[in-house]
């Protein structure tokens, strides 16, 4: 499960103010739902697009800061995919990328930064030097 965080003075809830729907709207009708880190989470078992075989997304709410995004991507290997379905893999980047820019208001490239900075500032994480 990755987390994203939203621009500076920016909130999840201003951005996306329904969020059920703009999931939905971007991967397919909503099964049921799954508990992450005391969050409810929206499930899609059955996404609209070949390439994702299931999608999790939803807010995050964390006491005292502010809520983040919660996203997880379970795709088909590139492999298993037939002609028809290859086509599609290009649209399944752009519904993510679209999907996170629209509730973070950052693009791919500012999401790899921000990501590799709390890497960075994790005093757990182990770096061979």
């Amino acid at each position: 499960m990755k987390e994203y965080k939203m621009r500076r003075g920016e909130y999840l809830e201003e951005r996306i103010p329904d969020l059920e729907s703009t999931v939905e709207e971007y991967f397919g009708p909503i099964t049921g739902t799954e508990e992450y880190k005391g969050s409810d989470l929206f499930v899609i078992e059955e996404p609209d697009n070949p390439v994702f075989e299931r999608v999790v997304a939803g807010a995050v709410s964390y006491s005292g800061k502010k809520d983040k995004l919660a996203v997880e991507f379970h795709e088909r290997d590139v492999a298993d995919l037939g002609p028809d379905e290859l086509e599609a893999a290009g649209d399944a980047v752009d519904k993510k990328n679209d999907f996170l820019l629209e509730a973070t208001g950052r693009d791919a490239k500012s999401r790899r930064k921000s990501m590799k900075r709390s890497v960075e500032d994790d005093p757990d994480h182990d770096v061979d030097a």
